[in-house]
């Protein structure tokens, strides 16, 4: 199809387009690499398993918006195929060549790139309409959020540039086989191509030739004209979100912090105030992101109307790189801190760390970690956060729990003959209490109605008594790493003298902390939370429960997120309930999806930041609206917002709350 003088035109275009796409990409990885820590590439043909199906079934995308998910798929896979496609135009430019032929599979070829073509067509225009015409709510930001001062223009104008980018390759390649099927006749193998074709039925053989010789030159051609742009362009998610799965680090689960290296005495930084202080996955995240504020869209502190919007943070953060791109990719200091364009310190105190950003995000991006080294940085280095955080922390430090009590850790126990690990020999099971169940007097009585259920079921257990401290999750999830580290290290010494079998938690919490952070410190246990180590009772038949004579009623549970979304532990307690007696009726956000109580992240220690609703109350309204008479949940810190939120003048009449363990020991006959 090419003249001589084309192909070397061609030729010497694309070497310019790879050049200046190679400097691009070059400084885009630079700055990456200037991240703490390391991207990881052990176990790679799981990994690149990993990316691959997340690439292809777009299953991380439909997790929200089914219309727009699909849509984003039509573009997705039609562009994975026009890799394809685009190969066997550029061989037809070069050689007298039909791509792949005439036979099965040059028919199968034709008639998908046709398809594809139309899809990723429709999924364009509907994707432009979408942000340009209706304006869709879901792509704006509040007023109450930072953002960098290019974000607003540039979001606008990256989507035109993408989207016309793409209309114009595919739709200029479309066109250029229309005029193919118009010039040579139907091809019923490219049904809507053959049906475009019908256009062009006044021109002439030569001028058929001449529009299919353009538009190959607009389609490929759009290409070299784009590449350079490439990686300042939201479009580079298109490769990045597979890399961010490929090469992100292991978690022990969702929400699990990786530790600070406290061994160097000559280190002053700790946390990040900087973009250079974020690990590499971290800024990983800022080219791989969307910019699809669906995490914003699950975020409890955005919907409440607080400062902070996760999907700022990680468009902030690129664009930040992108306007100093070769500063940082050079090695400059980054020009200001994060906390100037980033994201606000009120937004840094709103998060709640209930990880629903990160499961959300259709690309692997991890916005809560940001949020948490900032508090770290905050906290260890700059020794600016909430006045009401120092109660915590001096409780922790002094007393062993953030309620700063002093006193036996055994007086919830008073009257229960609970044995120590020093009294009880052989035991099934330790009781971790937790400092809630052993200074909150609501969780009180959950320990209590759990400690009868261990009786009934004849189970052997202890608890550590006055031996037992805090786990410091609260410590950590507000930057505090150095007293976690601290926490962490004595109770490990207390449990590895110990040796128990298995620990029982009535706290997710705990349950986090143990099972999934200790191991980090060399702590490695069998953690099991109450709402299991019930439903297995209830299965090896140690518990027989009696159902109430009259009408059981409904129930709704509330997913805690350190027990759900982080943890993956959905069925245990709705298992149990469901042999209460009880019908159960599910939240609309339930699972997965479940919407925060309000007291994680350090949240229950402070005032909760300014916004336009609570966060418990809004979760407890959504209770209410279900009809259940009793809210039940597994988490003493959920029960104790919710039941906060019940004495509120917008909960009355709203459904008790209660704790799964205090229903199972009511069916036994052993609470009121």
């Amino acid at each position: 199809m090419l003249t001589p003088l084309e192909k070397i035109l061609f030729v010497i275009l694309a070497a310019g387009s790879l050049y200046l796409a190679r400097l691009f990409f070059r400084r885009a990885f630079q700055v990456i690499a200037r991240g703490e820590g390391a991207l990881v590439y052990n176990d790679l043909p799981r990994r690149l398993w990993r990316a691959l199906d997340v690439t292809i079934t777009q299953r991380t995308v439909f997790r929200a918006r089914p219309i727009t998910s699909l849509m984003h798929g039509f573009v997705v896979w039609g562009f994975l195929f026009y890799a394809l496609v685009n190969l066997g135009d550029l061989i037809e430019g070069y050689f007298p060549v039909e791509f792949l032929g005439r036979g099965a599979i040059g028919d199968l070829y034709r008639l998908v790139a046709d398809v594809f073509s139309v899809l990723v067509i429709l999924g364009m225009i509907y994707f432009l309409l979408r942000r340009f015409v209706a304006n869709a709510p879901a792509l704006h930001f509040r007023d109450n959020i930072r953002l960098h001062e290019r974000v607003l223009a540039g979001l606008r104008q990256d989507s035109l540039i993408v989207g016309l980018f793409i209309l114009t390759h595919v739709g200029g390649r479309f066109l250029g086989e229309s005029f193919w099927v118009a010039r040579h006749g139907d091809d019923s193998w490219q049904p809507f191509a053959t049906l475009v074709a019908g256009l062009w039925g006044g021109l002439g053989h030569d001028a058929l030739e001449v529009g299919e010789h353009a538009m190959w030159w607009l389609a490929l051609g759009t290409i070299l004209a784009f590449i350079p742009y490439f990686p300042y362009s939201k479009h580079m998610h298109l490769f990045m979100g597979p890399l961010n799965y490929f090469s992100r680090p292991e978690r022990a689960s969702l929400g699990a912090l990786d530790p600070l290296d406290f061994s160097d005495d000559e280190r002053e930084q700790f946390g990040a105030a900087r973009l250079e202080h974020l690990s590499k996955t971290q800024l990983f995240d800022a080219f791989a992101c969307i910019m699809c504020n669906r995490c914003q869209d699950v975020c409890p502190a955005y919907l409440t109307g607080k400062e902070l919007s996760p999907s700022a943070l990680e468009i902030n953060k690129r664009y930040e790189i992108r306007q100093h791109l070769a500063l940082l990719a050079a090695g400059g200091e980054s020009p200001r801190p994060l906390l100037e364009f980033a994201i606000t310190p009120s937004a840094v105190w709103a998060c709640t760390a209930c990880g629903a950003c990160i499961d959300i995000c259709p690309v692997g991006n991890e916005p809560m970690f940001d949020i948490l080294d900032i508090r770290r940085d905050l906290v260890l280095t700059q020794g600016e956060f909430p006045a009401e955080l120092q109660g915590a922390f001096k409780g922790m430090e002094k007393a062993g729990n953030p309620w700063q009590m002093g006193g036996s850790r055994l007086a919830w126990a008073e009257g229960l003959d609970v044995p120590t690990v020093e009294e009880a020999g052989e035991i099934e099971v330790l009781y971790w209490v937790g400092c809630a169940g052993s200074f909150e007097p609501r969780a009180q009585k959950i320990a209590r109605a759990l400690v009868h259920i261990l009786r009934a079921a004849g189970v052997k257990f202890a608890v550590l008594g006055e031996r037992e401290r805090c786990t410091g999750d609260t410590a950590r999830r507000a930057g505090n790493e150095y007293l976690f580290y601290e926490l962490a290290t004595a109770n490990i010494e207390t449990l590895n003298e110990v040796n128990p079998p298995r620990l029982l938690v009535t706290c997710p919490h705990c349950y986090h902390t143990l099972a999934k952070e200790y191991p980090q410190f060399g702590g490695h246990y069998q953690v099991v939370h109450h709402t299991e180590f019930i439903a297995e009772l209830i299965r090896a038949g140690r518990l027989r429960l009696r159902l109430p004579a009259d009408k059981a009623g409904r129930v709704t549970f509330h997913d805690p997120c350190y027990l759900g979304r982080h943890n993956g532990l959905y069925d245990a307690p709705r298992d149990v309930l469901s042999v209460t007696g009880m019908a159960l009726s599910e939240m609309p956000r339930a699972r997965s999806k479940s919407f925060c109580c309000g007291a994680g992240g350090a949240q229950f220690w402070k005032e909760e930041e300014h916004g336009s609703a609570r966060v418990n109350l809004t979760r407890y309204a959504e209770a209410k609206s279900t009809g259940a008479d009793l809210l039940v949940t597994g988490c003493p810190f959920c029960l104790r917002m919710f039941a906060d939120a019940s004495q509120d003048a917008a909960g009355q009449d709203g459904p008790a709350v209660k704790d799964v363990a205090e229903i199972v020991a009511e069916r036994l006959g052993l609470m009121g």
